[in-house]
């Protein structure tokens, strides 16, 4: 058997021009079959099947690290890759198909609070710990900080949407402070760019700081148009109700709105292409249409089939590509405080935001524990600085663990701290109410 798969690591690679599509098969197989496998185990001891994915990832991932192989290829891990991007736009039209806009306004005192918090306190940890063991300078220090602040609420969103708890108070605040996390993180890459003497990935102008200002400008802009292209939305998809009542061309049309939106916010107005996933379910959500629980059914029957294992074991693989320099202890040092600081910084700074509005002791460590998940949004911050040469490119690594860590702890967290919770969630549904009456 190992004779045999030896073989299958050492056969030749074909070259640049002579990749075929049919490379990216066999790995694929082996994600979707460990996945599958490993996520109904962790389901019959009771933890969330999205940490089997992520385990699955770890374990293939080891394969990686084979000299010779030739499974996750260049060329493999880039269509993974590609697949794994689709996986997490999904999750996140999904997110916003089950977000009720009643109760998001209804706890939007709430998620201002917990947002705030949740930005200001672990970027002041990475810009402490930065400028204590590194020495850093402003820039170098509040860039530390900033990539901290991102959070990627994916793990979170998969995790209480297993436990039936997405719609509930403290999920429907994750998902909505994630939302406004992203769009000050956003803005604060700018910022830091633009006052380190860089522009951004636009230039409109010559003047950095008016292009900064108009990046902000355009952000905007898309949010402004998403409102008011939902009337144009809400009409074609009510005649699609009416027309085709539970049709399959409906949730096709909404794959067609998810991806579109997704495209333009990132294409042309600087926000992620996930908010806009988001933003496209949130407007399905508002619209009314008869069909949102039949969309967002078939879209999670095709996510869970394929996308979404594919998502999470990439998650994974991302542990065995990045280089650490072993010889500068040093960073090595603020890499791992920096992870640790990370973590406890989202926890703190939420879950404090989230008893400043009177949530309950577990809701307000389900929110804390909800927006320490990282993925994809920590890897582009990091990125972006590295770039910018504004921060050390040892921190990739670091990055990684921290996307790694959250991602693992973050599930099993949620799951102990609503192991005992029966409350159904229509009961809790004023609750957040009061708690913005209470402010």
């Amino acid at each position: 058997m190992l004779d045999s798969f030896n073989m299958l690591v050492d056969l030749p690679v074909a070259s640049a021009s002579e990749q075929q599509a049919y490379l990216l098969l066999l790995p694929l197989a082996m994600i979707l079959f460990f996945a599958k496998v490993l996520s109904l185990g962790f389901k019959k001891i009771k933890l969330p099947e999205v940490l089997g994915y992520l385990v699955a990832g770890l374990l293939l991932g080891l394969i990686i690290l084979i000299p010779n192989q030739h499974i996750f290829t260049d060329y493999t891990m880039e269509g993974i890759n590609d697949l794994a991007k689709i996986g997490v736009i999904l999750l996140m039209f999904m997110a916003g198909l089950e977000t009720d806009l009643n109760k998001i306004k209804s706890v939007g005192l709430a998620s201002i609070v917990i947002t705030s918090l949740g930005v200001i306190v672990p970027m002041g940890f990475g810009c402490l710990i930065s400028w204590a063991v590194l020495g850093s300078d402003i820039h170098e220090a509040l860039f530390y900080g900033v990539i901290l602040t991102a959070t990627s609420v994916s793990v979170t969103v998969a995790t209480l949407k297993e436990l039936g708890k997405l719609d509930s108070k403290a999920g429907t605040c994750i998902v909505s402070a994630a939302i406004l996390d992203d769009v000050i993180g956003i803005i604060l890459l700018s910022l830091i760019i633009t006052l380190d003497g860089g522009s951004g990935d636009v230039t409109y102008v010559s003047n950095a700081a008016w292009n900064m200002v108009i990046t902000i400008l355009v952000m905007i802009s898309f949010f402004v148009l998403a409102i008011a292209l939902a009337f144009v939305v809400r009409i074609v998809f009510h005649w699609l109700d009416k027309k085709y009542p539970h049709h399959r061309r409906i949730p096709i049309f909404a794959f067609v709105l998810c991806f579109l939106y997704s495209y333009f916010a990132q294409k042309f107005f600087q926000v992620a292409d996930i908010t806009g996933a988001y933003v496209a379910g949130l407007t399905l959500s508002w619209i009314g249409t008869d069909s949102r629980d039949y969309i967002d059914k078939r879209t999670e029957t095709s996510a869970a089939l394929f996308f979404t294992p594919i998502f999470f074991c990439s998650i994974a693989f991302q542990m065995y590509t990045g280089d650490m320099d072993f010889s500068d202890t040093t960073f090595i040092l603020f890499g791992f405080l920096w992870v640790l600081l990370g973590l406890l910084g989202k926890f703190i700074g939420a879950g404090a935001g989230s008893l400043m509005c009177k949530f309950s002791l577990r809701d307000s460590a389900t929110v804390g524990t909800g927006m320490m998940a990282r993925a994809e949004v920590v890897i582009v911050s990091a990125q972006k600085g590295v770039d910018s040469g504004i921060v050390n490119p040892a921190i990739m690594p670091f990055t990684l663990i921290l996307i790694l860590v959250s991602s693992l702890i973050t599930p099993i967290i949620l799951k102990l701290l609503n192991k005992n919770d029966n409350t159904p969630n229509d009961a809790i549904k004023e609750v957040p109410q009061e708690a913005s009456e209470s402010q």
